[in-house]
């Protein structure tokens, strides 16, 4: 049975990294390791919607936009959510050069306070997303959900600092895709709530061989497990 939704995947390729994925490969992870749903972003934003009107019920979208190109991203946004029906907003602070609360964001949160769709944003990199800078967008925009991928990333003062800021902000959600410690997620968990927590694989930067098994040892169980591996997943992203 395939029951797991992933909150966060790629497709395409990536020359800096060395890796690539396309939907046929993407399909078999998703088929070997009982995923039932990914929610992909990619550039060009093509690529994801090609592959969820081929995979509809597997492939969700985000859509992944640049706040420096103004209107255009704002119309983007506009498309491939009324137009396509993806489910929210990916942004990227490190390798677009902003930060989080910047006001060049304030026009992207604006649509998704008014439309209520979800925003998640790469998290953990000096100096353009560390999680502090989170706590004033979260305080400016309440309404707004935002998810901080890899809840800090690999480095434990980030780690925490995800999860102080989340503490601290209701509508700050922690995906655990690429943070090495497993414990953490049972700490945020008993911190914040098991359901602000979504499990994500960073497909193909990360695998859900080792993501999913990283969750399952945590120290969580039960409900909870399928709360950070589906349920969650499937109410922030408004899935049917």
């Amino acid at each position: 049975m395939k029951w797991i939704v992933d909150s966060h995947t790629h497709l395409g390729e990536f020359p800096l990294f060395n890796v690539k994925l396309d939907i046929k490969g993407m399909i078999e992870i998703m088929d070997k390791y009982e995923i039932e749903r990914s929610i992909v972003f990619s550039l060009p934003n093509e690529l994801t919607l090609e592959a969820k009107k081929n995979y509809p019920g597997r492939i969700e979208g985000l859509v992944w936009i640049n706040p420096y190109e103004g209107e255009k991203a704002i119309e983007t946004v506009k498309e491939y959510i009324g137009k396509y029906g993806f489910k929210g907003v990916k942004l990227h602070p490190l390798i677009d050069a902003y930060l989080p609360d910047q006001p060049i964001v304030y026009p992207i949160m604006d649509l998704a306070a008014k439309y209520g769709f979800p925003v998640l944003f790469h998290s953990g990199h000096p100096p353009w997303s560390l999680p502090w800078h989170f706590h004033n967008l979260a305080q400016r925009y309440p309404d707004v959900k935002i998810i901080l991928g890899h809840m800090g990333h690999g480095h434990i003062v980030y780690i925490n600092g995800a999860i102080e800021v989340a503490k601290r902000n209701d509508n700050i959600y922690l995906e655990t895709s690429g943070m090495p410690m497993h414990t953490k997620i049972k700490e945020a968990a008993e911190e914040i709530g098991v359901e602000r927590i979504l499990y994500g694989s960073d497909m193909p930067f990360g695998h859900p061989a080792f993501e999913i098994e990283k969750v399952k040892v945590s120290g969580l169980k039960g409900e909870d497990l399928k709360k950070i591996l589906r349920e969650n997943a499937m109410k922030i992203f408004s899935i049917k």
